[in-house]
C-alpha cells in the first residue's frame, strides 16, 4: 500500500461525552516541529457517527458501540461506565454505588421510552420518576442540579472505539491511531 500524506487537515468526529482534547494536545506536539498537519474535531451526533465516516465526511469517528466490520478498522479506547441518573432526594441517592437489582422495582425510563431525548429522560428523572441509565460521561454532560448519578457495577460498560476506513488508512491516520495509543513526538512504532 502506497503511504501519501494528506494536504488537507485530518477531520476526526467524536460523540457528545466524549473528550478528545488530550489526543488533539497530543497530535499538536507531535507535529509542531514539522508545523503540518492540522487536525480538525467535529462534534457529531451518535446516530451519524459510522455514516460520516463511510460517506468520506470524516477521516475517522470516535464513537460509543462498534461499528459494522465491513470496510473499517476499529480499535478500543476505553470503556465507560455506566451510571443511573436519579432525582437527587431519590433513594437510590443514598447509595454510593448500585447494582441493577437495586433499581429493579424502578422505572427505566429510556427503556419505556427509547424515542425520549437524553435531556427530556434526565428531567423526568429529576421529576423523581425512575432513572436513566448512561455512560458516566453523558450523565456528566448532562448534569443537572436536581439529579445525581450513581455508578451500576454490574450494568454493560460503553465501549468508545476509533473507526475509520480501510481505504484511508494512510501515514496521518496511522500517526492519529499511534496518538491514542499513548505514542509521544520521541517514541517510535
Amino acid at each position: 500500500m502506497e503511504h501519501i500524506t494528506r494536504r488537507d487537515p485530518l477531520r476526526v468526529g467524536f460523540v457528545p461525552g466524549v473528550t478528545p482534547g488530550k489526543w488533539e494536545t497530543a497530535w499538536v506536539e507531535l507535529h509542531r516541529r514539522t508545523k503540518t498537519q492540522h487536525l480538525t474535531l467535529v462534534p457529531v451526533e451518535v446516530d451519524d457517527a459510522e455514516r460520516l465516516v463511510r460517506d468520506g465526511e470524516l477521516d475517522m469517528v470516535i464513537m460509543r458501540g462498534w461499528a459494522e466490520v465491513d470496510g473499517v478498522h476499529q480499535i478500543p479506547l476505553y470503556k465507560e461506565t455506566a451510571v443511573a441518573v436519579v432525582a437527587k432526594d431519590h433513594a437510590a441517592a443514598a447509595f454510593d454505588e448500585l447494582e441493577l437489582r437495586d433499581l429493579a422495582d424502578e422505572l427505566d425510563i429510556l427503556a419505556e421510552f427509547p424515542d425520549l431525548d437524553l435531556p427530556m429522560a434526565i428531567e423526568t428523572a429529576a421529576a423523581g420518576t425512575g432513572y436513566v441509565l448512561v455512560p458516566m460521561s453523558l450523565a456528566r454532560l448532562h448534569h443537572r442540579k436536581d439529579v445525581t448519578a450513581r455508578p451500576v457495577l454490574d450494568a454493560k460498560k460503553s465501549p468508545v472505539n476509533l473507526v475509520w476506513l480501510v481505504d484511508r488508512d494512510d501515514v496521518d491516520t496511522q500517526n492519529f491511531v499511534g496518538v491514542v495509543r499513548g505514542r509521544r513526538p520521541n517514541s517510535s512504532r
